[in-house]
């Protein structure tokens, strides 16, 4: 009887607990909903709707309204404490608006529910760069444990549509999301990420009045003029409930390319007296609205401003090669990056060419433009960058950036002008990613893998003298080809080197660095080669008369950087690469060899990847050989299992010790 009546207290009390999802009304209980041990914060509940109005002065806008709550669980959830949403803007002073902002600080004190109200001096708006502002929330008395919460409003006077995101970095316990277009505006929908949800779609009749002012009896009085408009609307929605967060590690290209969210993109506008216009149905109608583009094809176009000084660059050259690397070379030091993305011109290529600035599509149209002056079959290469993920669907906003093919029997030869250290085929890491289209003036395309096929190669070579007490000291050479190269260059040429050699010494574990040097830094034609001379004391264990040598010493592979227990997207490395080690140690007076780790070799299936690790004694030590080879770029999620045993099998292997005797 009394269980009966537990019971029924405790059923009574749970079902008086409903969460009220309303603004502002944050009950005590809303600070126990848990979340796993291992997530810094939660969105207990996020409501967004997009909706499409019109009034007479703005004719047709998108309006979001915005509502969410987030509960700080650690310290390091702290930083969810401040919010921030970029702001789209064009060329033609049209900005979005955010609007009817407020939000609030909640904690739980004595057991009573404390608000903090966000203040209007916590509130900041700056300009990110041309096409973004942004306006960020720092929230009040933030600590383990608050809840804050925020609302607003987004007016835009673009026809975009916000993708509607599933899944976060932290988990969702409610996301609640609805977007009502008009018939007028049709928009294709896609689906990514892996988390199972539903986008429904209704349709529904809808009225909306509109007033506006007319001119009467010659212009010199006006009248208010009521008229209505109806229309069918698609209305689309989605409801979740306990999404977990979407975690990322090492090699991932973009984590967003495999997060849960529905994605919209404007294919069709259908004005009520007006031409259909088309933008986005498929890859065709996409290419052909971007090369017809004044800021793209037409600037493709252009050659006045530079025929005199290429015709003088490249008068004594034939070789269609040296023609290409000669210009290349040229456009890399006359014109410098101004960090802009973007597959469209902003101030034209004239204007950069004579600033010697410019974006991305500037340089790379420019460079495209001289080579087809030159005689070569040369084509800009859209592509999407890694920090702007795939272009899985047909999208005027997937391709981003834009880099120069040259077409030959040998295949395509791809060159991006933006970055000094790349050279040809050798692309910036941030545009490694996955396939770009080339473009050419018959309006024909093709696909392009954008991952290298050639492997990069650092070779570490090593002369190492252990002494009687574990301490060592020695010689180092590290050879770098390719894409390793270009990374190297571009974290040393400019940095200072005293805080590089610095970080890099605290990077080597207790090892002290001298005589250190680099050959080849600017001369891209041969591989970068970086020297040094090191000594570490207390490298080896030393246990009664023997003494325990791991092989490869500060320079051993310690962590797996493949961590989760299963993964769904794939690993991408950038590019294929070889790892060569070459270590001869010489072993101290006193000791001889009681064993050596034995040799090991293993390869990935359908050839990925392969491992190799030799130990060989020799007269006045030993001489280690290891080589770690990935042989393409990037891995299908079907092979984690097995790439992460790989690393496994390579990393204790590394581990293994020489044992040392006296004599």
């Amino acid at each position: 009887m009394k269980n009966t009546i537990l019971l029924l207290f405790l059923s009574i009390n749970l079902t008086a607990y409903s969460q009220n999802y309303n603004y502002g009304k944050i009950s005590k209980e809303d600070f126990s909903i848990s979340a796993n041990s291992e997530d810094d914060a939660m969105i207990l509940y996020k409501n967004r709707k997009t909706n499409f109005d019109y009034n007479s002065d703005d004719g047709w806008f998108v309006e979001t309204e915005i509502h969410q709550r987030i509960k700080i669980n650690t310290k390091n959830g702290l930083d969810w404490g401040t919010h921030s949403h970029l702001l789209l803007k064009s060329d033609g002073n049209e900005e979005e608006e955010m609007n009817v902002i407020k939000g609030a600080t909640y904690n739980l004190v004595g057991g009573k529910v404390e608000r903090t109200k966000l203040k209007g001096k916590s509130i900041f708006k700056e300009n990110v760069n041309d096409y973004r502002n942004k306006v960020s929330l720092t929230f009040p008395e933030v600590k383990e444990g608050s809840i804050i919460e925020f609302q607003y409003t987004i007016k835009s006077p673009f026809f975009n549509i916000r993708d509607i995101q599933v899944q976060y970095s932290i988990p969702v316990k409610k996301m609640e999301a609805r977007v009502y277009i008009p018939e007028y505006f049709v928009f294709s929908q896609f689906q990514k990420g892996y988390h199972p949800s539903q986008l429904k779609r209704t349709v529904k009749s809808r009225k909306i009045n509109i007033v506006r002012r007319e001119s009467v009896t010659g212009g010199a009085q006006t009248e208010v003029v009521k008229s209505s408009l109806e229309f069918e609307e698609n209305r689309y929605s989605v409801s979740v409930s306990d999404v977990s967060a979407l975690k990322g590690e090492e090699y991932v290209n973009n984590i967003n390319n495999y997060r849960a969210s529905y994605v919209f993109e404007l294919a069709q506008y259908k004005p009520t007296n007006g031409q259909l216009q088309n933008f986005a149905l498929n890859w065709e109608d996409v290419l052909r609205t971007i090369s017809q583009s004044s800021r793209f094809g037409i600037e493709l176009k252009k050659t006045g401003y530079f025929e005199k000084d290429i015709d003088a660059l490249i008068a004594s050259i034939s070789d269609p090669k040296q023609k290409a690397l000669t210009i290349y070379n040229y456009v890399k030091s006359k014109v410098k990056w101004n960090n802009y993305y973007g597959k469209y011109t902003s101030d034209g290529v004239r204007r950069a060419y004579k600033d010697q600035v410019g974006n991305v599509s500037e340089i790379n149209l420019m460079l495209t433009s001289m080579l087809r002056y030159a005689g070569l079959n040369a084509n800009p290469v859209l592509i999407s960058t890694r920090s702007n993920g795939v272009p899985l669907f047909p999208t005027l906003d997937g391709y981003n950036y834009v880099v120069c093919g040259i077409e030959s029997d040998n295949g395509v030869v791809l060159l991006d002008a933006t970055n000094k250290y790349s050279t040809l085929n050798i692309l910036p890491f941030r545009a490694l990613n996955w396939e770009g289209r080339l473009v050419r003036d018959d309006g024909t395309s093709s696909l392009i893998n954008l991952y290298p096929k050639q492997a990069s190669q650092k070779t570490v070579s090593a002369m190492i003298k252990l002494d009687a007490s574990g301490n060592i000291e020695g010689s180092q050479r590290t050879i770098k080809t390719n894409h390793e190269a270009m990374l190297y260059r571009e974290n040393y040429v400019n940095a200072d080197k005293d805080n590089y050699l610095e970080k890099f010494e605290n990077s080597l574990d207790e090892v002290e660095i001298s005589g250190f040097e680099v050959k080849n830094e600017l001369d891209l034609a041969k591989p970068v080669m970086e020297t040094y001379n090191f000594k570490s004391e207390s490298q080896s264990d030393i246990i009664a008369d023997k003494m325990y040598v791991t092989p490869l010493f500060f320079l051993v592979e310690k962590e797996n950087p493949l961590k989760m227990e299963a993964r769904d997207f794939p690993v991408d490395f950038g590019f294929p690469y070889i790892d060569k080690y070459r270590i001869n140690i010489t072993l101290p007076q006193g000791y001889e060899i009681e064993s050596v780790p034995e040799s090991a070799a293993f390869t990935l299936p359908d050839n990925i990847g392969s491992f190799k690790y030799v130990i060989s004694k020799n007269s006045n030590g030993v001489q280690v050989l290891m080589d770690l080879a990935i042989n393409q770029a990037i891995i299908s999620a079907e092979y984690y299992d097995t790439l992460k045993e790989f690393y496994k099998q390579a990393i204790s292997k590394q581990a293994e010790q020489i044992v040392l005797k006296k004599i």
